[in-house]
C-alpha cells in the first residue's frame, strides 16, 4: 500500500528528491506523484531523465517540477528551495537523495577533485538542503513540522570496495540523521535514513558477471532490491503512519 500524502496533516504536501533523474531517486519521486504529493525533481545534469520522471508523473494526474542545481552549492540549494516556494508552496518532505560514487579507485589514487565533489555533493549538499527545509518546516518559524529522510548506504558500515570516499561520506549522512532527529523533534520535523543495499541500479547493473554473481551469493533473498522498494520505504517513513519513528536508520539488505 503507498502512503499518501493526506495521511499527513499539511494541507498543501510538497516533496523535494535531490538526484531524481534515475533510480532510487527517480523512483520516490514517481511513488509520491501517485501519493498526491506536489513533487519537485532536483537534479545537476540530467534534465532529460528528470523531466522522464515528472512527465510520467503529470500523466497520472499529478504535479511535478524538475529544478536543476548542484545541491553542493550552497546558493544554488538556497534558489532551488526558493523556487519551491514559489511555484508549489511550503515543502513538507525532504529526501536527500543526491549521490556520487566518485567511481571505483584506490584511496591513494583518488584525485581531489573527485573527492571534494563527492564530499560536497552526498555531504554538503544533505547539509545545505537540511538547512533550508528547517527554515521552511520548523513550527518555531511558522511551519507545520515535516519530515526528512536521508538515502545513506550499507557501504557507510563496511567501507564499501574502493568508495571510502562515497563510503564515509554516507556514514557522516548517519550522524546528520541522528543528531538532526533529537535536535529537530520539539519543531515537529522528524529524520530518519534508508541504507540499502545492493539495488538494481546502473551501479550494480554494469558490474562484470563474477562480480555480479559474488553479490547475489551473499544476499540470503538471493535477489537484488529494486528501486520501487526502497521508495516505499523511503514514502512510509515520511508518511504519518511512521509519525512516532525519527532517528532510525534503515537497513534494506535482502538480509545481508
Amino acid at each position: 500500500m503507498i502512503p499518501h500524502a493526506s495521511d499527513d496533516a499539511t494541507p498543501v504536501p510538497v516533496l523535494l528528491v535531490t538526484g531524481a533523474s534515475r533510480g532510487i531517486g527517480a523512483a520516490t519521486a514517481r511513488l509520491a506523484g501517485r501519493a498526491g504529493y506536489r513533487v519537485a525533481l532536483n537534479c545537476r545534469r540530467d534534465v532529460a531523465g528528470a523531466e522522464r520522471v515528472a512527465h510520467d508523473i503529470r500523466a497520472g494526474g499529478g504535479t511535478a517540477l524538475v529544478l536543476p542545481a548542484d545541491v553542493g552549492d550552497a546558493g544554488a540549494v538556497a534558489a532551488l528551495f526558493a523556487a519551491i516556494d514559489r511555484d508549489l508552496g511550503r515543502i513538507t518532505v525532504l529526501v536527500n537523495n543526491a549521490g556520487l560514487s566518485g567511481g571505483a579507485c584506490d584511496l591513494a589514487r583518488l584525485p581531489h577533485a573527485v573527492l571534494q565533489e563527492v564530499v560536497a555533493t552526498n555531504l554538503l549538499g544533505a547539509f545545505y538542503c537540511t538547512q533550508e527545509a528547517i527554515a521552511r518546516m520548523a513550527r518555531s518559524a511558522g511551519g507545520a513540522g515535516g519530515a526528512i529522510v536521508n538515502v545513506s548506504s550499507e557501504a557507510a558500515r563496511f567501507g564499501g570496495h574502493r568508495i571510502t570516499a562515497y563510503a564515509a561520506t554516507k556514514a557522516g549522512l548517519n550522524a546528520l540523521t541522528l543528531g538532526a532527529a533529537r535536535e529537530l523533534a520539539a519543531d515537529g520535523i522528524r529524520v530518519n535514513a534508508i541504507s540499502p543495499g545492493v539495488i538494481a541500479t546502473a551501479q550494480y547493473e554494469d558490474l562484470e558477471p563474477a562480480r555480479r554473481e559474488g553479490l547475489l551469493a551473499s544476499i540470503p533473498l538471493h535477489r537484488m532490491g529494486t528501486p520501487e522498494e526502497v521508495a516505499a520505504a523511503i514514502l512510509w517513513l515520511a508518511s504519518r503512519d511512521a509519525s512516532y519513528i525519527t532517528g532510525a536508520i534503515l537497513p534494506i539488505t535482502g538480509g545481508r
